[in-house]
């Protein structure tokens, strides 16, 4: 099976260079490379036609004097016409347009005309053209300040800025991923002839909905170290974006430690929605615990060394006994009401991950001495 040979015109900018690395992925597909000079130089524009089965036209002005960004983006797609026809390319063209194609504005305006003159081109030539109607798109590296408010709130948030509102409007939002999936698809199922395509957001929110949301993000991550409660994919996505801006500095991140006799114990991970995971050591011959819970479940897991884990029911004489080796990665469970310990019976330090179902609270503890 030969592969498809795709070419991408503003392949280097947010959209573009994801939908690179979307169908690198597919060894079925051949990227053929672009460069923004080719629409200089028309002989490399003919060239860069001819290599391709499916050409995805992204390049495209945004912002800026409405009657320059009117003027380019029309000239863009007659430039690469012009070039299709003189080299007798029929590739399928996939022309991202946008839902302000409604709007009466030169953003607008031109991508209703660049469409029109390649409907017009695949009409004549009998080659499939799919026009791609696509919402407001948000995802990592998108450029801030220029046209996502996803992207700017999130680089604010995280670089000590204060956002504001602007135009408190309804904005329809689609994950990057989420459309390069979709691009990839109509790259492997091309139309027969023209099909314009309206893409739906993954979520429609009110700005000062998404910026509610953003703010929570930033006081769960930088002032209560805390995962969030992510309940959908559009929560999951958007999170992943916001850390996508955080600086490479405020990655690494120092938990408080907490050392005694018996070895540490330090937090890992909390979880909003309750529950958080402890990292202990523990020298040889000591042991931790001698106390019971009444809401609180835990999990231990032993990953390196040689311990007993002891449990016992509260009013009750019968301990249970749990011997690990250290060769031998294992899981307890500690229920409520038995009171419990670990001791350390090697020769070397025990590495112990502690998982309780509740975040911890000083003033509401929920743990008892017991001796077991």
């Amino acid at each position: 099976m030969e592969k498809v040979r795709v070419g991408i015109t503003g392949s280097s900018g947010f959209i573009g260079s994801h939908l690179v690395t979307r169908l690198k992925q597919d060894k079925n597909i051949q990227v053929i490379p672009f460069e923004k000079n080719y629409f200089k130089d028309r002989g490399k524009l003919e060239g860069f036609v001819a290599k391709c089965d499916v050409l995805v036209h992204l390049a495209a002005m945004n912002r800026g004097d409405e009657n320059e960004l009117y003027n380019i983006n029309v000239e863009l797609v007659k430039t690469i016409v012009s070039a299709m026809e003189i080299t007798g390319a029929m590739p399928h063209v996939i022309f991202a347009s946008s839902t302000q194609y409604l709007l009466n504005n030169a953003y607008g305006i031109s991508k209703k005309e660049a469409a029109k003159i390649l409907e017009e081109w695949a009409l004549k030539n009998s080659s499939p053209l799919s026009i791609l109607i696509i919402p407001n798109v948000f995802g990592e590296q998108c450029k801030p300040f220029y046209n996502s408010v996803v992207a700017t709130f999130c680089y604010q948030l995280t670089h000590g800025e204060i956002p504001k509102i602007h135009v408190n409007s309804e904005v329809e939002l689609i994950y990057i991923n989420e459309l390069t999936e979709i691009i990839h698809r109509i790259i492997l199922n091309p139309p027969e002839m023209t099909k314009e395509l309206r893409i739906s957001g993954t979520k429609k929110n009110i700005v000062s909905e998404l910026l509610s949301i953003l703010e929570k993000f930033k006081d769960l991550y930088f002032i209560k170290k805390t995962v969030p409660v992510l309940e959908n994919l559009f929560l999951s996505n958007l999170y992943k974006v916001f850390i996508s801006y955080v600086n490479y500095d405020d990655y690494r991140k120092t938990p408080e430690i907490h050392d005694d006799e018996r070895g540490r114990l330090f937090e890992i991970i909390k979880f909003e929605e309750g529950g958080q995971i402890f990292f202990s050591t523990t020298r040889p011959c000591a042991i931790r615990g001698n106390h019971y819970h009444t809401r609180k479940i835990e999990r231990f897991c032993i990953i390196k060394g040689e311990a007993v884990v002891r449990l016992r029911r509260i009013g009750t004489e019968k301990v249970i006994e749990y011997f690990i080796s250290k060769n031998e990665p294992t899981f307890i469970e500690i229920p409520v009401f038995h009171a419990h310990n670990i001791e350390n019976i090697g020769k070397e330090d025990l590495y112990t991950l502690i998982w309780s179902n509740e975040l911890f609270n000083p003033d509401d503890a929920d743990t008892f001495f017991e001796k077991v």
